[in-house]
C-alpha cells in the first residue's frame, strides 16, 4: 500500500483533516524537507494494514539564496494544539526543533523521559481516570539513543561503572545524559563543547532537576586537552554536533580534546569503545566518525537512533507490539538506511 497523497500544511492555512485517512499523525517543526520520519512511519502503517499517514506541518519559504536552502516554517503552537485537539483522526505527533521545549507547558502531562531530557519530541493520547483524553509529552529520543548504543555494542555491560562522553551542548546532550545515567550505568559523564555557556546551562538545569549530586553520575565539563589526557577513558560517546570543520579557537580547542579522548591525538593511547554519531545528514560519515574509526572505536550512525525512537513512537500511537511484529523492524531499517545511502550518494556526486 503506497503512502496516501497529502499536501503539507502551510502555516497560514487551517490544518486540514484528510477525508481519505482513518488516522493522522503529524510532524511538527522546521525544517522538515529532509526528514525521514514520514517514510519510517508509513512503513509501519503499511505493515500493520493501517490507513494512516504522517503529515509534515510546514511549508517552504525563502529563495535559492536562503540559507540553509530551502527553509520551512510551521504553524504557531496555539494553532497547532487547537487543531489536533479538534481532529477526531489525530493519533499522535512527532515534535522537532524549534518546538521541543516550548511545547512542554502546553501539554496535559509529561513522562519522566521528557522531564529528565528537558524536551518533548513526541505527543501521544491517553485516557485519564475520568475517561477524558489527555495529550501527553514524552521523549522517545531516549529510547533511540539507548537502543542504538545497546543493540550495536559488542558488550553493553562494559558501559557500567565506566565514564561516558558527550560532545555538544544541545538537546541531544541532555537526552544522552539521562540515558547514560539510567540505562548505561555510567560512573561519570564528561562534556565537551565549544560554547561554555551552553554547558553551564546544562549543569544548572541538572542541579535543579537532581538536587542530590551523590545520587547521579556527576557531569564534568572538560575544557583542556591536558586534563582529558589524565582522565579515565570513556566507554561510550554520544556526539551531537554538526559536521563542520573547526575554525574558531573554541572549536579548535574542543576538537583537540575530542582527539585525546578518541586516541587520535599525538601520543594518545588507542581506545576501544562505542561512539554514536547523531549527525548523519547530509552524509552519514562525519569527521568525528572518521577520527573515531581511526582511533579504534566502533561507530554507530545516528540513523540507528532515529529508527528506534520512531519505533517507540509507533508503539505509543498504534498500541501494537511494533518490535514483535515479524519483519517490521528490518523493513524500517531497510527504508531508513536505503534513504540515507541514497542521499549520501547524491551529495557525493555534486
Amino acid at each position: 500500500m503506497a503512502a496516501p497523497q497529502v499536501t503539507p500544511t502551510r502555516p497560514e492555512e487551517p490544518i486540514a483533516i484528510p477525508e481519505n485517512l482513518d488516522g493522522v499523525a503529524y510532524l511538527y517543526g522546521h525544517p522538515l524537507l529532509n526528514s525521514l520520519s514520514p517514510p519510517l512511519h508509513q512503513t509501519v502503517y503499511n505493515a500493520l494494514g493501517l490507513n494512516w499517514t504522517q503529515i509534515p506541518l510546514s511549508s517552504v519559504t525563502g529563495t535559492s539564496a536562503t540559507y540553509p536552502p530551502p527553509y520551512t516554517t510551521s504553524p504557531p503552537i496555539e494553532k497547532y494544539l487547537a487543531s489536533i485537539k479538534s481532529n477526531p483522526k489525530f493519533v499522535g505527533s512527532s515534535v522537532t526543533m524549534p518546538h521541543k521545549v516550548a511545547i512542554m507547558p502546553h501539554l496535559d502531562d509529561l513522562t519522566e523521559h521528557a522531564r529528565q531530557a528537558g524536551a518533548c519530541n513526541t505527543i501521544f493520547l491517553r485516557k485519564n481516570a475520568a475517561g477524558e483524553t489527555e495529550y501527553v509529552g514524552t521523549n522517545t529520543d531516549c529510547d533511540g539513543i539507548r537502543e542504538a548504543l545497546t543493540q550495536n555494542a559488542p558488550d553493553p555491560e562494559r558501559f557500567r561503572g565506566r565514564p561516558a562522553l558527550i560532545i555538544g551542548g544541545g538537546g541531544t546532550a541532555r537526552t544522552a545524559i539521562y540515558v547514560m545515567r539510567r540505562w548505561l550505568g555510567s560512573s561519570k559523564i564528561y562534556i565537551v563543547n565549544r560554547d561554555a555557556a551552553e554547558v553551564a546551562t546544562i549543569l544548572e538545569e541538572d542541579r535543579r532537576r537532581n538536587p542530590d549530586p551523590s545520587a547521579q553520575a556527576p557531569l564534568i565539563h572538560i575544557t583542556d586537552p591536558e586534563e582529558a589526557a589524565r582522565l579515565e577513558a570513556p566507554a561510550a560517546i554520544v556526539s551531537g554536533i554538526p559536521n563542520y570543520p573547526p575554525k574558531t579557537p573554541e572549536e579548535l580547542n574542543a576538537r583537540a580534546i575530542i582527539q585525546v579522548f578518541l586516541g587520535t591525538a599525538a601520543d594518545a593511547p588507542k581506545q576501544q569503545g562505542v561512539i554514536l554519531e547523531m549527525c548523519y545528514h547530509p552524509v552519514p560519515w562525519t569527521e568525528i566518525g572518521q577520527l573515531a574509526s581511526i582511533g579504534g572505536w566502533k561507530v554507530i550512525l545516528g540513523s540507528e537512533a532515529l529508527i528506534w525512537q520512531g519505533l517507540e513512537q509507533a508503539r505509543l500511537w498504534t498500541g501494537q507490539d511494533i518490535v514483535g511484529t515479524p519483519g517490521l523492524v528490518q523493513a524500517v531499517k531497510d527504508v531508513v538506511n536505503g534513504s540515507v545511502a541514497e542521499r549520501s550518494a547524491k551529495k557525493s556526486s555534486l
